[in-house]
């Protein structure tokens, strides 16, 4: 997956906004005004995921490739390295899995009108 394939998913799902918040090097995809993905626009090397802690634990156990998320909270978050393993398929998985987990912790009233734009 390059930077481009990375974007394009994740402006493909329901009530996502990009900014850079953080710099004009980071590109931060939010739901709901709440992050669920970033990564550095420079050097896409590593993409940072929130996922579920327990799952988060199980992944960077099982892949050498998944990380404690950096500069994140380590236990809801996780980098994953870029061109060092892991598949475009894993990738849009974990991708999956950050946004669904942002979009549900979003009040009930915000997910329904995300929903409502789809």
């Amino acid at each position: 997956m390059n930077i481009e394939d990375f974007r394009d998913y994740c402006l493909l799902k329901a009530g996502v906004t990009e900014e850079t918040p953080f710099g004009p090097d980071t590109l931060v995809f939010k739901v709901g005004g709440k992050v669920f993905a970033l990564t550095s626009i420079d050097t896409f090397g590593s993409i940072n995921l929130k996922c579920d802690p327990e799952r988060a634990v199980e992944l960077r156990e099982q892949y050498d490739y998944v990380l404690p998320g950096f500069h994140m909270n380590k236990k809801h978050w996780n980098t994953v390295l870029i061109g060092t393993g892991a598949s475009d398929f894993q990738l849009q998985e974990w991708i999956d899995h950050s946004y669904d987990l942002v979009l549900s912790a979003l009040p009930r009233k915000l997910r329904e009108e995300i929903a409502d734009h789809q």
